[in-house]
């Protein structure tokens, strides 16, 4: 249903399967939540001090450290807190972190350094021995059972941005653990695959026009579908029938572009970036995202999928219209219904 990316991402491991140490992460996620932790954070016990703009990326495999460098390079934050859940010593990526000493980024292992963040990116993913799909996201939601509710209750403003997979299924979870409001859980969905799409129009089909109203939606992998947020303005019926022929042609040969075109650790730590930057500079930029699709399209359960919406300060401010075109609205409804069942096969 939702493909992965193309390089297996080495975050947090942990099955479903291992009892002994499922118990020992939600007994140390309950202390944490009571105050009773003794885990020091590494550059001064994850206090705020002052900073308006913090950043917390959960997840310490290369998906997360990718988000944290984009977010430090796009300078949007005023620090970056990277939450190692990785047991043992410091491995890879994050010695190197530690040994070259970003400005602004810090290293935690202990849930406290991520008060008070404007926004909190999760990245983890549980990569245990789970035989079939169903098993794989049954882990990762057990895994987030003992995430999310840690990190809101020290960031209870935050906006949860979900980078891990199947997003929307992790989107959707993520809300309900968080019992955030609606606009504060958010995923990456399409945003990437938006952007690679208008700048496929605008720079190699030299369609810069249609680009401006162009976005992927929907959810991430092959079920991806094109769509507009307005139309050309024309005269008459076979005119605009016409215009529409010739706009799903380039959107097609767009599509065609940007098949193969894998999402690498980097490209969604540039997007993760980019969606960041508009939240915490109340940007009201519209982006394709992950949102509650309840209610649109004719859907009537509670799924998330990509659709474009304005971010701010606090998340999703207003989802733009879409033009009412039925293929596109069967997709969408098609899509919802194979996650609400997958949903509904969950342990929350």
């Amino acid at each position: 249903m939702i493909a992965k990316f193309e390089e297996e991402l080495p975050l947090y491991s942990l099955s479903s399967s291992d009892a002994a140490r499922q118990s020992e992460l939600l007994s140390y996620i309950a202390k944490i939540t009571e105050g009773e932790t003794d885990m020091k954070s590494k550059t001064g016990g994850g206090k705020n001090e002052g900073c308006c703009n913090k950043i917390t990326v959960v997840g310490a495999g290369d998906l997360g450290i990718a988000c944290v460098l984009a977010v430090a390079a796009k300078g949007a934050a005023d620090k970056v807190v990277l939450l190692d859940l990785s047991e043992g010593a410091a491995k890879g990526g994050i010695m190197d972190l530690e040994i070259f000493a970003l400005p602004n980024v810090e290293i935690s292992k202990d849930f406290s350094a991520s008060a008070d963040s404007k926004v909190v990116v999760l990245t983890v993913n549980s990569l245990g021995n789970a035989q079939t799909y169903l098993d794989v996201i049954q882990s990762n939601v057990d895994l987030f059972r003992g995430i999310v509710p840690a990190i809101s209750h020290y960031s209870q403003n935050t906006v949860l941005l979900v980078a891990s997979h199947p997003v929307e299924v992790m989107t959707y979870v993520s809300w309900k653990l968080s019992a955030f409001p609606k606009g504060r859980v958010i995923g990456v969905g399409a945003n990437l695959d938006t952007e690679r799409f208008q700048y496929i129009l605008t720079n190699l089909l030299k369609a810069e026009v249609l680009a401006k109203d162009a976005w992927i939606i929907g959810e991430q992998g092959e079920d991806k579908v094109p769509s507009w947020t307005s139309c050309n303005l024309v005269a008459n019926q076979t005119e605009a029938m016409a215009a529409r022929n010739s706009r799903e042609k380039v959107a097609n040969r767009a599509m065609e572009v940007l098949k193969g075109k894998g999402q690498r650790s980097w490209s969604v730590g540039l997007s993760v970036a980019d969606l960041t930057d508009s939240i915490l500079k109340d940007k009201r930029k519209v982006h394709s995202v992950s949102t509650l699709a309840k209610g649109c399209c004719n859907i009537n359960s509670e799924v998330f999928l990509s659709l474009p919406c304005i971010l701010g300060n606090n998340g999703v401010i207003e989802m733009v219209k879409l033009e009412e075109d039925p293929l596109v609205q069967e997709k969408l409804q098609s899509s919802a219904g194979s996650i609400h069942d997958l949903q509904q096969q969950l342990k929350l």
